[in-house]
């Protein structure tokens, strides 16, 4: 595995299926058109960063992976999204399905006002189809929380609240409570954005060290996380992709003067 803050790209084999595929995807918030014919291919196996302008549309299109946007009564979509290989939006596709797949981490860590415990085998529950035995819920739990280099700071109180840890320990909770459901893809909507620089680089590292199992696309304002971060970078303005490049390439050498502009600070 590279260092944290390398992207070079891991090997895999060319005719690796794309975590996410996005054809011709239009959205609309009432009549505001915040997406305009997006196409996109997010590798499997990589950390992909998306960056741009608020209000470009990154968060909007992150959500469209999930099926999240859906929950608001007036939006509205045309064009195809694809996570490996399946038409989410297709008219025999689960959205509760679709949420087991793939995972959400968002802004500001949420995990739930219960145990450490409880909050691993949240989804587990929730999408299990028969009661599992006391000891493979806590195999679970230990396998999840080792994941995301939990385990030895929390294993001595696993039955205590989970509002009570730190917020990087919160959005390390947040991103196990994830994996017992094997998801295949994770989302992470700007997951440092509130935590202090130490955090912030916890959490990169554990970001780091989940590529290569997990596809990860993650939306970032931080140009330095971005880059440090991720394997490939994705430069979107006003609601259209702009470049999709390897990172080091786009930050480096890109090939759009609205790419350059932004990455240089002359607008954004």
């Amino acid at each position: 595995m590279a260092l944290h803050g390398q992207t070079t790209i891991l090997s895999l084999p060319a005719n690796a299926r794309p975590a996410i595929e996005v054809v011709g995807l239009n959205l609309w918030y009432g009549k505001f058109q915040a997406l305009h014919e997006v196409d996109l291919v997010i590798r499997s196996g990589i950390v992909t960063a998306m960056i741009g302008p608020s209000g470009c549309g990154k968060s909007t299109l992150l959500r469209s992976c999930n099926r999240i946007n859906e929950r608001l009564g007036y939006v509205t979509t045309t064009g195809t999204i694809k996570v490996l290989g399946q038409d989410i939006y297709a008219d025999d596709s689960s959205a509760i399905q679709v949420r087991r797949h793939v995972g959400m981490v968002f802004q500001r860590p949420n995990p739930l006002p219960l145990s450490i415990r409880d909050n691993v085998l949240f989804g587990h529950r929730l999408h299990r189809e028969q009661r599992s035995s006391r000891s493979d819920e806590d195999g679970l739990v230990e396998n999840a929380l080792r994941e995301v280099l939990l385990w030895d700071r929390v294993k001595d109180r696993l039955d205590r609240k989970a509002t009570a840890l730190s917020l990087e320990e919160q959005q390390k909770l947040c991103i196990a409570r994830l994996l017992p459901t094997k998801p295949a893809v994770l989302l992470m909507d700007e997951p440092c954005s509130a935590l202090d620089p130490e955090a912030t680089r916890a959490v990169e590292d554990l970001i780091w060290d989940l590529r290569g199992h997990y596809s990860i696309l993650i939306v970032t304002h931080n140009m330095a996380q971005a880059r440090r971060a991720s394997d490939e970078c994705v430069f979107m303005l006003m609601g259209r992709v702009v470049e999709h490049t390897k990172t080091e390439a786009m930050f480096v050498s890109p090939q759009k003067q609205e790419t350059s502009d932004y990455i240089e600070g002359r607008f954004g």
